[in-house]
């Protein structure tokens, strides 16, 4: 036996363990890098607004619709009357410190922010001293702080400005799903036109949006779903579906290029068996609120890097990055029509309990709205 021979399993061990030790260390992160940080408590404006709250940890029965003190906006940022806003699974892991490796940075035996939600659109009110790309009157969407309530503050690179043509609840359902969605096959899957693309996952939040962009891409896209989302899947433009009630997408004789999986919740070598050799599998999370109290979902973040060492295919996990560049390219995408968001419900601000609820079923086709109105029943 040659050196060659005898040290290429150490060293691949070796090299395997430090992405295993990196990739949970970005999975750690991975809950609460869209949320931006908690204000001082200086920053208060004085002024009341009605908002979502949570004191302590639970079900979505721990939130309360409350009257809370408007913050203020720093000299690096905007702030935004919100009209809409958007559910997503990052404000149930919150809400339920879960996993409770989470609570590391969001507080181990209650909240250090009470407020929640991150998704928005809505009109820019007031603009930092440093602020150079939004005025007073702008219409935007992007990522706040405290989506969940009347007004909202954002960095100036975190928010774009709205299509004029695209209604506020609309471009609520964009900024997380879609830059997931977005970075997920532009960036980690490298994807390219002709290419076989397998959605997993494709009539979620994500997944519409990924099947969107991905056809934008020009590439041959095949969504998986259930019996109930076929036809939405086909309207978003995919040329294939296959229903999982009915087949399994693991005995398909087809081989994909590129795979993204929302759901994580089978094996990763299921998806092993579908892709070609130089394939590429994309996990961006997946999982309910049964999902593990510990690490959750995030176990085949640990196993995705492992996998990777011992085959010719590529599995890799995604951190979405909010940027207003990225934010800008679907601006764009909705102006010419080749993104449209999906919304399943909307519910007014009073009632996110209720919407959080619904997105924690599993069964939202889309997004799930928030619009946020004069409602006096805050206490």
């Amino acid at each position: 036996m040659n050196s060659t021979t005898t040290h290429k399993r150490p060293l691949l061990k070796k090299k395997s363990t430090r992405v295993v030790l990196l990739t949970l260390a970005a999975a750690f992160a991975a809950f609460w890098f869209v949320r931006p940080a908690p204000p001082p408590p200086s920053r208060g404006s004085g002024e009341l607004m009605k908002a979502i709250v949570y004191h302590e940890y639970g079900s979505a029965d721990v939130l309360r619709f409350e009257k809370i003190e408007k913050l203020l906006h720093n000299d690096n940022q905007v702030l935004i009357k919100v009209r809409a806003a958007a559910v997503n699974p990052l404000d149930w892991h919150y809400m339920r410190g879960t996993p409770y490796l989470m609570r590391m940075d969001a507080g181990l035996r209650k909240p250090k922010d009470m407020r929640l939600g991150v998704d928005l659109a809505g009109e820019v009110v007031a603009v930092g001293s440093s602020v150079t790309h939004f005025k007073p009157g702008d219409e935007v969407f992007g990522v706040g702080d405290s989506a969940f309530a009347e007004y909202s503050r954002a960095s100036e690179n975190r928010v774009a400005l709205k299509p004029a043509d695209v209604t506020f609840d609309q471009a609520a359902a964009v900024p997380v799903a879609a830059l997931t969605a977005l970075q997920a096959l532009r960036d980690k899957g490298r994807i390219q036109p002709g290419q076989k693309v397998l959605i997993n996952g494709a009539s979620g939040g994500v997944g519409t949006f990924a099947v969107q962009i991905a056809k934008s891409f020009g590439a041959e896209v095949t969504g998986v779903c259930s019996t109930r989302n076929v036809e939405l899947v086909r309207s978003l433009g995919a040329d294939h579906v296959i229903d999982y009630t009915k087949e399994d997408l693991t005995q398909s004789a087809q081989r994909y290029d590129l795979i993204l999986d929302n759901v994580g919740t089978r094996p990763l070598s299921d998806f092993k068996r579908v892709m070609n050799s130089r394939g590429i599998f994309v996990l961006i999370g997946g999982g309910g609120p049964d999902a593990g109290r510990w690490i959750g979902p995030m176990i085949n973040w640990i196993k995705a890097p492992m996998l990777s060492a011992f085959v010719s295919q590529e599995f890799v996990t995604l951190l979405a990055s909010i940027t207003r560049e990225d934010l800008g390219v679907l601006n764009e995408l909705m102006e010419t029509r080749k993104v449209t968001p999906v919304i399943d419900r909307t519910y007014p601000l009073s009632e996110v309990p209720e919407a959080i609820r619904y997105l924690e079923t599993g069964r939202a086709r889309g997004k799930v709205i928030i619009t946020v109105e004069q409602d006096n029943r805050a206490t």
